[in-house]
Protein backbone atom coordinates (compact mmCIF):
# COMPACT_ATOMS: atom_id res chain seq x y z
CA UNK A 1 0.00 0.00 0.00
CA UNK A 2 1.33 3.51 -1.15
CA UNK A 3 2.06 6.16 1.40
CA UNK A 4 -0.33 9.01 1.05
CA UNK A 5 0.81 12.65 1.34
CA UNK A 6 -1.89 15.29 1.99
CA UNK A 7 -0.81 19.44 0.86
CA UNK A 8 -2.97 21.76 3.06
CA UNK A 9 -2.87 25.04 3.53
CA UNK A 10 -4.42 28.80 3.16
CA UNK A 11 -5.50 29.29 -0.31
CA UNK A 12 -3.17 30.55 -2.88
CA UNK A 13 0.07 29.45 -1.00
CA UNK A 14 1.48 27.45 -4.06
CA UNK A 15 0.10 23.61 -3.12
CA UNK A 16 -1.16 23.30 -6.42
CA UNK A 17 2.32 24.25 -7.99
CA UNK A 18 4.02 21.85 -5.24
CA UNK A 19 1.51 18.51 -6.61
CA UNK A 20 2.55 19.51 -9.76
CA UNK A 21 5.96 19.65 -9.50
CA UNK A 22 5.63 16.08 -7.02
CA UNK A 23 3.66 14.33 -10.08
CA UNK A 24 5.66 15.82 -12.51
CA UNK A 25 2.82 16.85 -14.60
CA UNK A 26 0.48 19.49 -15.04
CA UNK A 27 -2.78 18.30 -13.70
CA UNK A 28 -3.52 20.50 -11.17
CA UNK A 29 -4.40 24.18 -12.50
CA UNK A 30 -2.28 26.80 -11.13
CA UNK A 31 -3.18 30.24 -11.39
CA UNK A 32 -2.51 33.91 -9.50
CA UNK A 33 -5.56 33.45 -7.70
CA UNK A 34 -6.92 32.25 -4.47
CA UNK A 35 -9.31 29.42 -4.21
CA UNK A 36 -8.91 27.94 -7.54
CA UNK A 37 -8.57 24.17 -6.30
CA UNK A 38 -11.67 23.68 -4.83
CA UNK A 39 -12.18 19.32 -4.40
CA UNK A 40 -8.89 17.08 -3.17
CA UNK A 41 -6.75 15.79 -6.32
CA UNK A 42 -5.43 12.54 -6.48
CA UNK A 43 -1.70 12.08 -8.02
CA UNK A 44 1.22 9.52 -8.25
CA UNK A 45 4.84 10.76 -7.14
CA UNK A 46 8.35 8.74 -6.70
CA UNK A 47 11.30 9.65 -4.68
CA UNK A 48 13.81 7.68 -6.15
CA UNK A 49 12.58 3.87 -6.42
CA UNK A 50 9.79 4.75 -3.82
CA UNK A 51 6.61 5.58 -5.08
CA UNK A 52 3.49 7.80 -2.94
CA UNK A 53 0.56 8.73 -3.37
CA UNK A 54 -0.03 12.82 -2.98
CA UNK A 55 -3.62 14.64 -2.65
CA UNK A 56 -3.93 18.42 -3.37
CA UNK A 57 -6.39 20.05 -1.65
CA UNK A 58 -8.36 23.27 -1.98
CA UNK A 59 -7.77 26.31 0.70
CA UNK A 60 -8.67 25.56 4.22
CA UNK A 61 -10.36 28.35 5.61
CA UNK A 62 -10.62 27.44 9.28
CA UNK A 63 -12.60 30.46 9.72
CA UNK A 64 -15.60 29.82 6.82
CA UNK A 65 -19.17 28.57 8.12
CA UNK A 66 -21.48 28.19 4.92
CA UNK A 67 -20.89 28.35 1.26
CA UNK A 68 -18.31 27.23 -0.87
CA UNK A 69 -15.35 28.22 1.33
CA UNK A 70 -16.43 25.78 3.62
CA UNK A 71 -17.31 23.05 1.40
CA UNK A 72 -13.80 23.59 0.86
CA UNK A 73 -12.40 23.37 4.10
CA UNK A 74 -14.33 20.20 4.70
CA UNK A 75 -12.38 18.76 2.12
CA UNK A 76 -9.47 19.21 3.05
CA UNK A 77 -10.39 17.83 6.41
CA UNK A 78 -11.52 15.03 4.79
CA UNK A 79 -8.17 14.33 3.13
CA UNK A 80 -6.11 15.09 6.71
CA UNK A 81 -8.14 11.85 7.53
CA UNK A 82 -7.10 9.97 4.99
CA UNK A 83 -2.97 11.08 5.31
CA UNK A 84 0.05 9.22 6.62
CA UNK A 85 1.52 12.38 6.36
CA UNK A 86 0.83 15.68 6.44
CA UNK A 87 2.41 18.32 4.30
CA UNK A 88 1.71 21.76 5.71
CA UNK A 89 2.59 24.82 3.75
CA UNK A 90 2.35 28.49 4.56
CA UNK A 91 3.73 31.21 2.65
CA UNK A 92 7.21 32.71 3.14
CA UNK A 93 6.72 36.12 1.77
CA UNK A 94 3.50 36.82 3.85
CA UNK A 95 4.86 35.77 7.17
CA UNK A 96 3.13 33.88 9.70
CA UNK A 97 -0.50 34.84 9.45
CA UNK A 98 -3.55 34.05 12.09
CA UNK A 99 -5.37 31.43 9.44
CA UNK A 100 -1.75 29.52 9.62
CA UNK A 101 -1.97 29.66 13.54
CA UNK A 102 -5.67 28.47 13.87
CA UNK A 103 -4.82 25.71 11.03
CA UNK A 104 -1.59 24.24 13.05
CA UNK A 105 -4.04 23.86 15.88
CA UNK A 106 -6.35 22.22 13.96
CA UNK A 107 -3.58 19.76 12.63
CA UNK A 108 -1.99 18.76 15.86
CA UNK A 109 -5.11 17.83 17.33
CA UNK A 110 -5.46 15.06 14.28
CA UNK A 111 -2.27 13.15 15.73
CA UNK A 112 -0.83 12.85 12.15
CA UNK A 113 2.86 13.09 10.86
CA UNK A 114 3.07 16.57 9.98
CA UNK A 115 5.64 18.47 7.98
CA UNK A 116 5.65 22.43 8.02
CA UNK A 117 6.96 23.58 4.99
CA UNK A 118 7.57 27.63 4.00
CA UNK A 119 6.77 28.29 -0.08
CA UNK A 120 8.16 30.73 -1.66
CA UNK A 121 11.40 31.15 0.03
CA UNK A 122 13.38 31.53 -2.91
CA UNK A 123 16.00 34.07 -3.32
CA UNK A 124 15.87 34.10 1.13
CA UNK A 125 18.07 33.48 3.79
CA UNK A 126 16.70 30.40 5.42
CA UNK A 127 16.82 32.00 9.61
CA UNK A 128 14.99 34.99 8.07
CA UNK A 129 12.07 33.32 6.04
CA UNK A 130 11.44 30.40 8.80
CA UNK A 131 11.99 32.67 12.00
CA UNK A 132 8.30 33.50 12.19
CA UNK A 133 7.05 30.01 11.69
CA UNK A 134 8.42 28.50 14.90
CA UNK A 135 5.95 29.62 16.96
CA UNK A 136 3.15 27.34 15.28
CA UNK A 137 4.96 24.79 17.43
CA UNK A 138 4.80 21.85 14.42
CA UNK A 139 8.63 21.30 15.02
CA UNK A 140 11.68 23.09 12.10
CA UNK A 141 10.20 24.74 9.20
CA UNK A 142 11.48 23.46 6.25
CA UNK A 143 11.65 26.38 3.55
CA UNK A 144 11.11 25.15 -0.34
CA UNK A 145 9.97 26.80 -3.55
CA UNK A 146 7.43 24.62 -5.44
CA UNK A 147 8.00 26.47 -8.58
CA UNK A 148 11.89 26.27 -8.78
CA UNK A 149 11.90 23.10 -6.67
CA UNK A 150 14.60 24.17 -3.97
CA UNK A 151 14.44 21.47 -1.54
CA UNK A 152 11.27 19.61 -2.33
CA UNK A 153 12.72 16.46 -2.85
CA UNK A 154 14.71 16.65 0.57
CA UNK A 155 11.61 17.70 2.32
CA UNK A 156 9.56 14.57 0.53
CA UNK A 157 12.44 12.42 1.74
CA UNK A 158 12.30 13.43 4.86
CA UNK A 159 8.26 12.31 4.88
CA UNK A 160 9.01 9.11 3.88
CA UNK A 161 11.09 7.97 6.63
CA UNK A 162 7.90 7.75 8.02
CA UNK A 163 7.99 4.15 6.00
CA UNK A 164 9.67 1.44 5.95
CA UNK A 165 10.79 0.35 2.38
CA UNK A 166 9.16 -2.88 3.04
CA UNK A 167 5.56 -1.72 2.84
CA UNK A 168 6.24 0.29 0.17
CA UNK A 169 5.28 -1.55 -2.82
CA UNK A 170 3.97 -0.96 -6.50
CA UNK A 171 1.94 -3.62 -8.69
CA UNK A 172 3.15 -3.01 -12.29
CA UNK A 173 1.76 -5.62 -13.59
CA UNK A 174 -1.78 -5.20 -12.61
CA UNK A 175 -4.61 -4.54 -15.44
CA UNK A 176 -5.63 -0.95 -14.72
CA UNK A 177 -9.19 -0.37 -14.54
CA UNK A 178 -11.47 1.34 -16.70
CA UNK A 179 -11.50 5.26 -16.40
CA UNK A 180 -14.96 6.62 -16.29
CA UNK A 181 -15.31 10.60 -17.05
CA UNK A 182 -18.25 12.15 -16.54
CA UNK A 183 -19.30 15.22 -18.75
CA UNK A 184 -22.17 17.65 -19.25
CA UNK A 185 -23.02 21.63 -19.03
CA UNK A 186 -22.50 23.28 -15.95
CA UNK A 187 -25.27 22.32 -13.14
CA UNK A 188 -26.59 19.32 -14.81
CA UNK A 189 -25.84 17.25 -11.72
CA UNK A 190 -22.65 15.96 -12.40
CA UNK A 191 -20.50 16.14 -8.91
CA UNK A 192 -23.97 14.85 -7.39
CA UNK A 193 -23.41 11.83 -9.56
CA UNK A 194 -20.41 10.73 -9.07
CA UNK A 195 -21.09 11.30 -4.97
CA UNK A 196 -23.78 8.86 -5.73
CA UNK A 197 -22.17 6.64 -7.53
CA UNK A 198 -19.10 6.56 -4.55
CA UNK A 199 -21.96 6.69 -1.60
CA UNK A 200 -19.87 10.28 -0.07
CA UNK A 201 -19.43 13.20 -0.36
CA UNK A 202 -16.46 13.31 -2.20
CA UNK A 203 -16.56 15.85 -4.37
CA UNK A 204 -18.53 19.33 -3.68
CA UNK A 205 -22.08 19.32 -5.08
CA UNK A 206 -23.13 23.12 -4.82
CA UNK A 207 -26.20 24.83 -6.74
CA UNK A 208 -23.75 27.09 -8.49
CA UNK A 209 -22.65 26.61 -12.12
CA UNK A 210 -18.89 25.79 -12.15
CA UNK A 211 -18.54 25.04 -8.48
CA UNK A 212 -15.86 21.82 -9.97
CA UNK A 213 -12.98 23.57 -11.85
CA UNK A 214 -10.35 21.15 -12.48
CA UNK A 215 -10.64 17.22 -13.65
CA UNK A 216 -10.66 14.72 -10.28
CA UNK A 217 -9.56 11.38 -10.97
CA UNK A 218 -10.93 9.37 -7.98
CA UNK A 219 -10.18 5.46 -7.89
CA UNK A 220 -13.07 3.34 -5.99
CA UNK A 221 -14.54 -0.37 -5.83
CA UNK A 222 -17.69 -1.11 -6.26
CA UNK A 223 -19.22 -4.77 -6.57
CA UNK A 224 -16.15 -5.82 -6.68
CA UNK A 225 -14.86 -4.02 -9.74
CA UNK A 226 -12.17 -1.33 -9.84
CA UNK A 227 -12.93 1.95 -11.57
CA UNK A 228 -11.34 5.14 -11.75
CA UNK A 229 -13.92 8.09 -12.23
CA UNK A 230 -13.29 11.37 -13.41
CA UNK A 231 -15.51 14.23 -12.20
CA UNK A 232 -14.76 17.03 -14.84
CA UNK A 233 -16.29 20.75 -14.88
CA UNK A 234 -19.25 21.98 -16.60
CA UNK A 235 -18.61 22.64 -20.31
CA UNK A 236 -20.16 25.98 -21.61
CA UNK A 237 -21.02 27.45 -24.87
CA UNK A 238 -17.93 29.33 -26.27
CA UNK A 239 -19.17 32.38 -26.12
CA UNK A 240 -19.62 32.44 -22.42
CA UNK A 241 -16.52 31.25 -21.56
CA UNK A 242 -14.79 34.51 -19.99
CA UNK A 243 -12.53 33.67 -16.93
CA UNK A 244 -9.43 32.34 -18.36
CA UNK A 245 -9.54 29.67 -15.67
CA UNK A 246 -12.81 28.48 -17.00
CA UNK A 247 -10.80 28.36 -20.45
CA UNK A 248 -8.32 25.97 -18.83
CA UNK A 249 -11.47 24.03 -17.20
CA UNK A 250 -12.65 22.86 -20.67
CA UNK A 251 -9.64 22.12 -21.77
CA UNK A 252 -8.98 19.74 -18.96
CA UNK A 253 -12.30 18.82 -19.38
CA UNK A 254 -11.66 17.45 -22.93
CA UNK A 255 -8.37 16.39 -21.85
CA UNK A 256 -10.25 13.64 -19.57
CA UNK A 257 -12.38 12.69 -22.17
CA UNK A 258 -9.76 11.57 -24.32
CA UNK A 259 -8.02 10.30 -21.40
CA UNK A 260 -11.33 7.90 -20.33
CA UNK A 261 -11.99 4.75 -21.09
CA UNK A 262 -15.85 5.21 -21.01
CA UNK A 263 -17.54 8.71 -20.85
CA UNK A 264 -21.11 9.10 -18.71
CA UNK A 265 -22.87 12.52 -20.71
CA UNK A 266 -24.59 13.67 -18.14
CA UNK A 267 -28.06 16.39 -19.00
CA UNK A 268 -30.72 17.85 -17.46
CA UNK A 269 -33.95 16.64 -17.77
CA UNK A 270 -35.51 20.00 -16.71
CA UNK A 271 -34.14 21.74 -19.33
CA UNK A 272 -34.62 21.38 -22.96
CA UNK A 273 -31.51 19.32 -25.10
CA UNK A 274 -29.40 21.76 -25.78
CA UNK A 275 -26.90 22.75 -28.83
CA UNK A 276 -24.14 22.08 -25.99
CA UNK A 277 -24.98 19.12 -24.69
CA UNK A 278 -24.71 17.78 -28.53
CA UNK A 279 -21.52 19.86 -29.49
CA UNK A 280 -20.32 17.84 -26.09
CA UNK A 281 -21.73 14.86 -27.65
CA UNK A 282 -20.20 15.17 -30.85
CA UNK A 283 -16.85 15.83 -28.96
CA UNK A 284 -16.94 12.57 -27.25
CA UNK A 285 -17.72 10.87 -30.52
CA UNK A 286 -15.37 12.63 -32.74
CA UNK A 287 -12.93 11.37 -29.00
CA UNK A 288 -13.97 7.82 -30.43
CA UNK A 289 -15.03 6.88 -26.75
CA UNK A 290 -17.06 4.56 -25.92
CA UNK A 291 -20.60 6.23 -24.19
CA UNK A 292 -23.48 6.37 -21.82
CA UNK A 293 -26.01 8.80 -21.58
CA UNK A 294 -27.43 9.78 -17.91
CA UNK A 295 -30.79 12.07 -17.92
CA UNK A 296 -30.66 13.21 -14.44
CA UNK A 297 -33.37 15.07 -12.78
CA UNK A 298 -35.74 12.85 -14.40
CA UNK A 299 -38.19 12.10 -10.96
CA UNK A 300 -39.52 16.01 -10.86
CA UNK A 301 -41.14 15.60 -14.47
CA UNK A 302 -44.76 14.15 -15.11
CA UNK A 303 -45.53 11.67 -17.45
CA UNK A 304 -45.91 14.74 -20.60
CA UNK A 305 -42.78 16.40 -19.56
CA UNK A 306 -40.81 12.62 -19.83
CA UNK A 307 -42.19 12.05 -23.08
CA UNK A 308 -41.31 15.40 -24.41
CA UNK A 309 -37.89 14.65 -23.45
CA UNK A 310 -37.66 11.32 -25.13
CA UNK A 311 -38.29 13.24 -28.45
CA UNK A 312 -36.37 16.25 -27.80
CA UNK A 313 -33.39 13.72 -27.22
CA UNK A 314 -34.39 11.56 -30.65
CA UNK A 315 -34.53 14.96 -32.31
CA UNK A 316 -31.17 16.34 -31.29
CA UNK A 317 -28.99 13.60 -30.18
CA UNK A 318 -30.10 11.01 -33.00
CA UNK A 319 -26.26 10.51 -33.78
CA UNK A 320 -25.65 8.74 -30.07
CA UNK A 321 -28.11 5.64 -31.06
CA UNK A 322 -25.11 2.96 -30.06
CA UNK A 323 -24.97 4.56 -26.38
CA UNK A 324 -27.52 3.61 -23.79
CA UNK A 325 -29.97 5.74 -22.25
CA UNK A 326 -30.89 6.42 -18.52
CA UNK A 327 -33.30 8.28 -16.69
CA UNK A 328 -31.93 8.63 -13.31
CA UNK A 329 -32.02 10.70 -10.27
CA UNK A 330 -28.42 11.36 -9.04
CA UNK A 331 -29.48 13.12 -5.91
CA UNK A 332 -31.90 10.30 -4.61
CA UNK A 333 -29.47 7.83 -6.25
CA UNK A 334 -32.04 6.52 -8.30
CA UNK A 335 -30.71 3.97 -11.64
CA UNK A 336 -27.11 4.45 -10.44
CA UNK A 337 -26.46 0.22 -10.57
CA UNK A 338 -28.21 0.60 -14.03
CA UNK A 339 -26.02 2.92 -15.39
CA UNK A 340 -22.58 0.96 -14.35
CA UNK A 341 -24.13 -2.22 -15.69
CA UNK A 342 -23.91 0.06 -19.01
CA UNK A 343 -20.40 1.28 -18.50
CA UNK A 344 -19.18 -2.60 -18.31
CA UNK A 345 -20.56 -3.09 -21.75
CA UNK A 346 -19.55 -0.11 -23.48
CA UNK A 347 -16.07 -0.88 -21.65
CA UNK A 348 -16.05 -4.36 -22.70
CA UNK A 349 -17.48 -3.54 -26.10
CA UNK A 350 -14.70 -0.79 -26.36
CA UNK A 351 -11.78 -3.12 -25.55
CA UNK A 352 -13.25 -6.53 -27.86
CA UNK A 353 -10.31 -8.55 -29.49
CA UNK A 354 -12.01 -9.86 -32.51
CA UNK A 355 -10.48 -12.60 -34.89
CA UNK A 356 -9.57 -11.81 -38.36
CA UNK A 357 -12.03 -14.93 -39.32
CA UNK A 358 -14.74 -14.05 -37.21
CA UNK A 359 -14.45 -10.36 -39.01
CA UNK A 360 -14.32 -12.07 -42.38
CA UNK A 361 -17.33 -14.02 -41.78
CA UNK A 362 -19.32 -11.28 -40.96
CA UNK A 363 -17.70 -8.96 -43.66
CA UNK A 364 -18.96 -11.79 -46.18
CA UNK A 365 -22.61 -12.13 -44.32
CA UNK A 366 -22.98 -7.86 -44.85
CA UNK A 367 -21.96 -8.44 -48.53
CA UNK A 368 -24.55 -11.58 -48.86
CA UNK A 369 -27.37 -9.35 -47.70
CA UNK A 370 -26.06 -5.97 -49.78
CA UNK A 371 -23.47 -5.35 -51.91
CA UNK A 372 -21.69 -1.59 -52.09
CA UNK A 373 -22.75 0.09 -54.91
CA UNK A 374 -21.00 0.77 -58.01
CA UNK A 375 -18.06 3.11 -58.71
CA UNK A 376 -18.25 4.23 -62.31
CA UNK A 377 -17.71 1.05 -64.30
CA UNK A 378 -16.63 -1.23 -61.50
CA UNK A 379 -17.87 -2.56 -58.26
CA UNK A 380 -15.77 -2.53 -54.90
CA UNK A 381 -14.89 -5.78 -54.20
CA UNK A 382 -13.96 -6.70 -50.35
CA UNK A 383 -12.23 -9.64 -49.79
CA UNK A 384 -11.00 -9.99 -45.92
CA UNK A 385 -11.45 -7.94 -42.49
CA UNK A 386 -9.45 -7.76 -39.29
CA UNK A 387 -9.08 -5.86 -36.01
CA UNK A 388 -6.38 -2.63 -36.08
CA UNK A 389 -7.04 -1.13 -32.67
CA UNK A 390 -9.22 -0.83 -29.59
CA UNK A 391 -10.80 2.03 -27.87
CA UNK A 392 -13.06 2.58 -30.13
CA UNK A 393 -12.74 -0.76 -32.05
CA UNK A 394 -10.88 -0.60 -35.65
CA UNK A 395 -11.97 -2.36 -38.28
CA UNK A 396 -9.84 -2.86 -41.57
CA UNK A 397 -10.98 -4.05 -44.71
CA UNK A 398 -9.19 -5.19 -47.36
CA UNK A 399 -9.60 -5.65 -51.17
CA UNK A 400 -9.59 -3.48 -54.79
CA UNK A 401 -11.48 -0.21 -55.63
CA UNK A 402 -12.87 0.82 -52.45
CA UNK A 403 -11.09 4.50 -52.48
CA UNK A 404 -14.62 5.60 -52.68
CA UNK A 405 -16.86 3.26 -50.91
CA UNK A 406 -20.61 5.68 -49.95
CA UNK A 407 -20.65 6.81 -46.07
CA UNK A 408 -24.06 4.83 -46.23
CA UNK A 409 -22.68 1.99 -47.03
CA UNK A 410 -20.62 2.07 -44.20
CA UNK A 411 -22.92 2.95 -42.04
CA UNK A 412 -24.23 -0.36 -42.97
CA UNK A 413 -21.42 -2.21 -42.40
CA UNK A 414 -21.04 -0.63 -38.98
CA UNK A 415 -24.51 -1.52 -37.94
CA UNK A 416 -24.08 -5.36 -39.36
CA UNK A 417 -20.60 -5.72 -36.96
CA UNK A 418 -22.31 -4.23 -33.87
CA UNK A 419 -25.49 -6.54 -34.33
CA UNK A 420 -23.15 -9.73 -34.77
CA UNK A 421 -20.48 -8.95 -31.92
CA UNK A 422 -22.98 -6.99 -29.94
CA UNK A 423 -20.54 -3.45 -29.71
CA UNK A 424 -23.19 -1.79 -28.10
CA UNK A 425 -22.14 1.38 -26.46
CA UNK A 426 -19.17 1.86 -28.69
CA UNK A 427 -18.68 3.90 -31.91
CA UNK A 428 -16.92 1.95 -34.14
CA UNK A 429 -14.20 3.56 -37.39
CA UNK A 430 -14.12 1.27 -40.66
CA UNK A 431 -10.53 1.99 -42.36
CA UNK A 432 -10.64 0.13 -46.02
CA UNK A 433 -7.29 -0.54 -47.65
CA UNK A 434 -7.27 -0.67 -51.31
CA UNK A 435 -4.69 -3.30 -53.23
CA UNK A 436 -3.01 -1.31 -55.91
CA UNK A 437 -2.09 -2.04 -59.11
CA UNK A 438 1.97 -2.31 -58.71
CA UNK A 439 2.39 -1.21 -62.76
CA UNK A 440 -0.42 1.42 -62.50
CA UNK A 441 1.13 4.84 -63.62
CA UNK A 442 4.39 3.32 -64.80
CA UNK A 443 5.41 3.80 -68.20
CA UNK A 444 6.40 0.28 -69.95
CA UNK A 445 10.13 0.01 -70.30
CA UNK A 446 11.72 0.58 -73.55
CA UNK A 447 13.08 -2.68 -75.63
CA UNK A 448 16.80 -3.73 -75.92
CA UNK A 449 18.09 -4.21 -79.64
CA UNK A 450 18.13 -8.01 -79.14
CA UNK A 451 14.59 -7.87 -77.66
CA UNK A 452 13.33 -6.08 -80.52
CA UNK A 453 14.70 -8.88 -83.01
CA UNK A 454 13.15 -11.36 -80.79
CA UNK A 455 10.24 -10.01 -81.02
CA UNK A 456 10.16 -9.61 -84.59
CA UNK A 457 10.90 -13.21 -85.27
CA UNK A 458 8.58 -14.39 -83.09
CA UNK A 459 6.05 -11.93 -84.94
CA UNK A 460 7.37 -13.98 -88.64
CA UNK A 461 6.96 -17.43 -86.90
CA UNK A 462 3.41 -16.52 -85.92
CA UNK A 463 2.76 -15.49 -89.61
CA UNK A 464 4.06 -18.36 -91.43
CA UNK A 465 2.34 -20.62 -88.94
CA UNK A 466 -0.97 -18.91 -89.67
CA UNK A 467 -0.34 -18.79 -93.26
CA UNK A 468 0.04 -15.32 -93.12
Amino acid sequence: MLPTLVLVGRPNVGKSTLFNRLTRSRDALVADQPGLTRDRHYGRGRVGERPYLVVDTGGLEPVAKEGILFEMAKQSRQAVDEADVVLFIVDGRAGCTPQDTIIATQLRKTGKPILLLVNKAEGMMRSKVTADFFELGLGEPYPISSAHGDNVNEVIEIAMEHFPDEIIEEDNGAEKPPKLAIVGRPNVGKSTLVNAILGEQRVIAFDQPGTTRDSIYIDFERDGKQYTIIDTAGVRRRGKVDEAIEKFSVIKTMQAVEDANVVVLVVDAKDQITEQDAHVADFVLQAGRALVVAVNKWDGLDEHQRMMVKNDMERKLHFLAFAKRHYISALHANGIPSVLKSVDEAYAAAMAKLSTPLLTRALISALDTQRPPKNGRFQPKMRYAHQGGSNPPLIVIHGSGLDDVPASYTRFLERTFREIFKLEGTPMKIQYNSTKNPFEGKKPRALTEAEQRSAHRARIRGRKMWGG
